[in-house]
């Protein structure tokens, strides 16, 4: 073990220790000299040479350490070499726990969750997806090097890294009975859908307007839908665009969409250069009712039929406001599955210094304790009293 000063001009405040050693030899109790006449015609002696004398010593003393501390404690003081090397055994939640209790062979072993601060295996198993590859990583920066390591995993993992881990120490990896809860894809709030249209022709808005309707949360009191003719202002790039206009795309909304706009075009919009390249809406029969391609750092999506009941019979099917919306939300990436077999961590990882133990929470209460006690020595009223 070995003791460490972070800030050593902190104990500087030693030279406070003076105080209280003044203090003593300042003090002085009730000696009030009184004068007695039969004594005033004795003869006159050498007085006794005076001597340093300090009363109550244990006062004194405790005073003493408690200064000592205080500058001990301004100088932050560490300790290492107290690394602990139980062996650690960590579950990824989904586990079977007694298949993970099993694998606890060494009675000093340490169980926990493979999860945000690696709660004990006493509690119950956290809910959320974790970031193993992250989390082993963390875990073996943290633990001592010589500490053993044991995961104990499910056959499938969920949400792992695209990279396997490599890490400073050989671990055993157990595979068990169990499985990991997938990852709830976030909810994404609704778009805001402009939608601009040929003045005295509005043909499909009104699907267009149920669809942003159903999009609108109960608590909401946002529209999530604004309508223009096809001479107003383009949004921002940041709000998808209906385009119902017939006709050649103006060069204003192409330039808009090569800014990073996303366009939904009627079917009767024609745009120079346009070439389908992915098809993200198709009916019962896999026949293409929307087209997408790519337009600098925009998106330009089409109808391939009119925006009539009788053309596209999915406008008045219960699943288009989802099916629109799905359009324009940003893809959210697939959950990571991989098999535990093909994700067991590989060692040659950097080996990381141990953090040494700080010791300054410790002397911070050993403080506190002894400004108690000295008080209470101060204040007693059974303090003797100097002669």
């Amino acid at each position: 073990m070995n003791l460490a000063l972070l800030l050593p001009a902190g104990l500087a405040a030693l030279a406070a220790l003076l105080v209280p050693l003044l203090l003593h030899l300042a003090r002085r109790h009730e000696q009030t000299p009184t004068d007695f006449a039969a004594l005033r015609w004795l003869r006159q002696k050498p007085k006794p040479r005076h001597r340093i004398r300090f009363d109550e010593w244990p006062l004194l003393l405790l005073r003493l350490l408690l200064l000592a501390l205080l500058a001990l404690w301004l100088a932050r003081p560490v300790l290492s070499g107290m690394d602990e090397t139980r062996p650690w055994v960590v579950a990824v939640p989904g586990v079977d726990a007694a298949a993970v209790r099993a694998q606890a062979t060494d009675a000093d072993s340490r169980l926990h969750w493979l999860a945000s601060g690696f709660p004990s295996f006493d509690e119950a198993a956290p809910a959320a997806t974790p970031a193993i590859g992250s989390l082993l990583r963390q875990l073996d920066a943290e633990l001592p090097p010589g500490t053993p390591l044991t995961v104990v995993v499910p056959a499938t993992l969920q949400g792992a890294d695209a990279e396997r881990p490599v890490l400073s120490r050989a671990v055993t990896w157990t595979v068990v009975d169990g499985a990991m809860a997938a990852p709830a894809a976030p909810a994404s709030p609704p778009p805001t859908l402009a939608v601009r249209h040929a003045a005295g022709n509005d043909t499909g808005l009104r699907y267009l307007r149920a669809a942003a309707l159903a999009w609108q949360p109960a608590t909401s009191t946002s529209s999530t839908l604004q309508v223009g003719t096809a001479d107003e202002a383009l949004p921002a790039t940041t709000m998808p665009l209906a385009w119902l206009v017939p006709g050649p795309v103006p060069a204003a909304v192409v330039q808009w969409i090569a800014a990073g706009g996303t366009a939904l075009l009627a079917n009767d919009s024609t745009l120079d250069g346009f070439t389908a390249g992915t098809t993200p809406w198709r009916d019962a029969d896999g026949a293409a009712l929307v087209e997408a391609a790519t337009r600098g750092k925009g998106r330009v999506l089409r109808f391939t039929r009119p925006l009539r009941a009788d053309a596209m019979p999915e406008l008045v099917e219960a699943d288009f406001p989802q099916r629109l919306r799905a359009l324009f939300d940003t893809p959210v990436a697939s959950p990571r599955r991989v098999l535990a077999t093909d994700y067991a961590p590989a060692t040659g990882g950097a080996t990381y210094p141990v953090a040494p133990r700080d010791l300054q929470p410790w002397l911070a209460l050993l403080i506190v304790l002894l400004v108690l006690v000295e008080r209470w020595m101060a204040t007693r009223r059974i303090r003797g009293v100097a002669p």
